[in-house]
């Protein structure tokens, strides 16, 4: 006999996973192991002969040969069945969808995953069979309710695309709609109603970081079913967050008292089944419960809602939220003007200052539009701006906050700090920091992210996964960070790259950029002005730092004051560079240009980046030390493994960022998403890398090429430059270099062949080898187009001599080959040129020029005359022009075979060259 085995008090989705089972296993018996909740009870008033249910105490034990538990893993909760599970010799199953909760049952084989419902996987299992079982509408509509029940109709937080999935299945075997309606939500019953009015007057509530928290204990003669529906409705009605209802009851056979809590909860990272369990509870993060017997239920209810407080994590406030500095403009501003503002910077509104920098108004870009509408282009903005204003402190909640945009309908909320405009929250910011939270991944073991990790949190992973030596460079900064109040970032590639590491073994990253944030929040400019700080931030944290590390070298760079610290000869730590700059933000003033910067908030920062893998961030310090940032899916697309580019227009501003693109995609293995491909496809057919070329009059727009060449070099000097540059041919990038350059099959042969010369002649790396690949693609334009390119490239004198010179190289070797006989005349041919010039001229040769040019550096490409300048003058020879005479001749010799040692050599010289004041004839000619 195969019993399913529910748990005690079950409920749809015990049921409907054991109903299930009945259909997988035909033959097998449903035993209810203990009572079921109200709505079970009621639906199987109607529906108990549609199933194979059997009675506990009707079971033979002697017959059981196999069990199947569903729904749990607590042996309790199987009441007097529990006794099943210690006969010899038994097949043990066992589904459940609660993975952090301890295994007490000795089964044989487990399917414990991280699903809404428990029915979710039985449904699977039937989908996936060769013959799919088709449940009858009875089955599948119980199976569709355990589903929706679990799952609160796939809107809680724990459910999954699969519960999508198992329900749409189940949706098409003609289930009944109408009991899903009846029972999904059931009407509470006269005696819940009653106590629904008590709860309310009894209820206790109070405000947690932002949040409502509700308790209330209730009294009754014995138990009483359906208190969980009760829970809910009083969650509901009373617009809490977090409740903890408790029953304080007395069982009838033997008047024990018992106490009966059950928890719900909406607050992120928040656990009831950690709060519960302790006390031999469980459930979900969200919805938990336990019963305890003979406690204090005043002083029980107490602890745990203590407890349950101390879980809620600060909320968000305006000072994290905000964007800074803000955006300003003076009342004496023009439309026109305001509206270029907004264009350049992306905002949808401007704060307005006057000349005491106090806020009097904001304008938004609707006020813009319709004053421009009706020709007030050089009205200043006071006469259309919204002088009465709702505003924020810094220590404003996120809840707050939502709560006014809501109720006022506004899209922005200045930010004021001692009557000072500090900062600004806008709908953007809210809707970000609430994506982030509800709807991206978390980067855990169980999303599969960190393949090895034991760590449930990124802060974990960061001590885990990081050489020692890094992580304690991270925690000072992240210290002197704290100590100026500011806060500090791993931000790029290093977040990216630890993400992916795929073991634990002391990750050492080379390159590691540093954002600092929060220290211009207290400015009154509307952006930031360093010139008048002694010292920028990333400046002052790079120079504490080397105070701690002072083998590391500082150095600052650039307008805006970035400082980097590089580690030399350091036996752990060599060629490490950490980047510090201050968060910022920037403006592509025309397409292709160098960006404007200017200072800004982490978020925009994060913004103005190119990929979302890139666009990560890791919090060093306190408060949320390891949070990541993630407004993009970067989490996601590193799951997916997959290029995804932060804006449409990112490749019309920088084409560079094709490039990078690429040489991310190739070196991760990754392949771009479908619509960063057609952004490429677009920018590139767009022709405005082609207009920007014949506008190269400006001086700026060389700026770009620097780029390029900046990628290209990056690209074609990594191991993986093949792979990447076929990418850059499909994609037609390399019109970005020319429009008429494209990756056809004759130049990739060109490639192909200046590759084996290099790896064959030059195995050392003597020569830039990235450089040499460059000069063949350069030479795939026309003569006249090289120059162009070359210049912009700012290629050297030499570089650009072959470049030009190719072609009468070319031509003048397939000249003279053909009248060549003997070793010395191919020397010759081949003697002006050096091996770079060479390998350019073999790949643009046809097959027998290259056999030749391949022969003589083969063989003859480092010959030397056997005797050399000091041995002639040894012989009597006076030195001068005719030593190079005697020495070519000496080399054509040894050449063509004629001489082969020093003897032979110095009789050769002695006959041809004999002592005199003259050269003979010959010689001389």
């Amino acid at each position: 006999m195969h019993l399913i085995l529910c748990h005690t008090t079950a409920d749809f989705d015990s049921l409907g996973a054991a109903v299930g089972l009945t259909c997988l296993y035909p033959g097998s018996r449903i035993v209810l192991t203990g009572g079921s909740h109200p709505a079970v009870r009621d639906f199987l008033a109607l529906y108990r002969d549609e199933f194979p249910l059997i009675e506990r105490r009707s079971v033979n034990p002697d017959r059981i040969c196999k069990l199947s538990v569903v729904d749990t893993q607590n042996r309790d909760r199987l009441g007097k069945a529990a006794e099943w599970l210690d006969l010899p010799n038994l097949e043990i199953r066992l589904y459940d969808h609660h993975p952090h909760l301890k295994l007490d049952i000795p089964a044989t084989w487990t399917q414990i995953e991280a699903v809404g419902a428990t029915t979710t996987l039985i449904v699977e299992h039937l989908r996936a069979m060769a013959n799919p079982v088709v449940p009858r509408p009875a089955e599948a509509t119980v199976m569709a309710l355990g589903i929706h029940v679990d799952t609160g109709s796939l809107t809680f937080d724990h459910s999954t695309p699969r519960d999508a999935i198992a329900l749409a299945w189940l949706m098409e075997q003609n289930l009944s709609l109408s009991a899903i309606t009846e029972y999904v939500e059931p009407g509470l019953s006269p005696t819940l109603q009653d106590l629904l009015t008590t709860a309310l007057e009894t209820l206790h509530q109070s405000t947690v970081k932002g949040h409502t928290i509700s308790w209330v204990l209730l009294e009754t003669d014995d138990y009483v079913p359906g208190l969980s529906s009760l829970t809910s409705e009083l969650l509901d009605l009373t617009e809490s967050d977090g409740l903890l209802l408790a029953n304080q009851y007395r069982v009838r056979s033997g008047g024990e008292k018992r106490l009966t809590i059950i928890g719900r909860s909406r607050i992120d990272q928040t656990d009831l089944n950690r709060l519960f369990h302790p006390l031999g509870g469980g459930g979900h993060p969200r919805a938990a419960s336990v019963t305890l017997r003979d406690v204090d239920p005043q002083s029980t209810l107490e602890t745990l809602v203590t407890n349950f407080k101390a879980q809620i994590p600060p909320s968000p406030t305006a000072r994290e939220l905000m964007s800074s500095p803000v955006r300003t403009i003076r009342p004496e501003t023009s439309v026109g003007e305001a509206h270029r503002i907004l264009l350049r910077y992306g905002h949808s509104g401007l704060s307005v200052l006057d000349d005491n920098h106090q806020l009097v108004g904001i304008i938004s870009r609707r006020d813009i539009d319709i004053a421009l509408h009706h020709g007030f282009n050089h009205s200043p903005v006071k006469g259309y701006m919204t002088p009465q204003l709702r505003t924020i402190t810094p220590d404003t909640s996120l809840p707050e906050i939502e709560s006014i945009m809501v109720t006022y309908d506004i899209g922005r909320l200045p930010v004021l700090e001692n009557g000072n405009l500090v900062g600004i929250v806008t709908r953007t910011d809210v809707l970000r920091l609430l994506y982030q939270q509800h709807c991206l991944p978390k980067p855990t073991p169980r999303r599969g992210c960190i393949p090895g990790s034991t760590c449930s949190t990124v802060d974990e992973l960061l001590q885990e996964r990081l050489a020692p030596e890094l992580w304690q460079i991270l925690a000072k900064i992240a210290e002197l960070s704290q100590q100026r109040g500011w806060q500090i970032y791993l931000v790029g590639g290093g977040v990216r790259d630890l993400l992916l590491a795929e073991s634990t073994d002391n990750l050492l990253l080379h390159d590691i950029d540093l954002v600092v944030d929060g220290c211009y929040h207290n400015s009154t400019n509307n952006i930031s002005d360093e010139a008048t700080m002694t010292i920028s931030p990333a400046v002052d944290l790079a120079r504490s730092l080397q105070e701690y590390y002072p083998q590391a070298r500082l150095e600052v760079h650039g307008q805006f004051q970035t400082a980097a610290l590089l580690w030399h000869n350091h036996p752990v730590l060599n060629s490490l560079w950490i980047d510090i700059a201050t968060a910022r933000t920037e403006f592509y003033p025309y397409p292709a240009a160098n960006p404007e910067v200017e200072a800004s908030s982490i978020r925009q920062d994060l913004y103005r980046r190119d990929f979302t893998i890139n666009a990560l961030a890791l919090r060093l310090n306190e408060p949320n030390s390891g949070e990541l940032l993630d407004f993009f899916g970067g989490v996601k697309d590193l799951e997916l493994r997959e290029i995804r580019v932060l804006h449409p227009h990112s490749f019309i501003e920088d084409p560079t960022r094709i490039y990078r693109a690429v040489r991310f995609a190739v070196r991760l293995g990754f392949s771009l998403e479908h619509h960063t491909k057609e952004y490429v496809d677009y920018a590139i057919n767009s022709g405005i890398y082609d207009r920007q070329r014949q506008q190269r009059n400006s001086a700026k727009i060389p700026a770009l090429e620097a780029r390029l060449k900046s990628e290209l070099k990056y690209i074609l000097q990594a191991p993986y430059w093949q792979p990447a540059l076929h990418l850059l041919g499909e994609l037609k990038a390399l019109r970005c270099i020319h429009p008429t350059l494209e990756l056809n099959q004759l130049l990739w042969r060109q490639i192909r062949t200046v590759d084996r010369c290099l790896k064959r002649f030059d195995p050392n790396h003597t020569l830039a080898h990235w450089q040499i690949r460059l000069d063949v693609l350069i030479a795939a334009l026309s003569p006249e187009y090289r120059r162009e390119v070359a210049d912009i490239f700012q290629f050297n004198s030499q570089q650009v001599d072959r470049l030009l010179n190719l072609e009468n190289a070319q031509t003048r070797v397939a000249d003279l080959l053909p009248n060549c006989q003997q070793p010395s005349d191919y020397f010759r041919v081949f003697e002006p040129y050096d091996l770079p010039m060479l390998i350019l001229i073999a790949s643009h040769s046809p097959r027998w020029v290259r056999k030749q040019i391949w022969r003589y550096l083969n063989h003859w490409w480092n010959a030397k005359p056997i005797l050399n300048g000091n041995d002639l003058k040894k012989l009597g020879y006076k030195p001068g022009p005719k030593f190079q005479v005697m020495l070519n001749d000496l080399l054509n010799a040894t050449l063509d075979g004629i001489i082969s040692d020093t003897v032979e050599a110095t009789k050769f010289i002695s006959d041809r060259y004999p002592h005199s004041r003259s050269l003979p004839r010959e010689t001389q000619s």
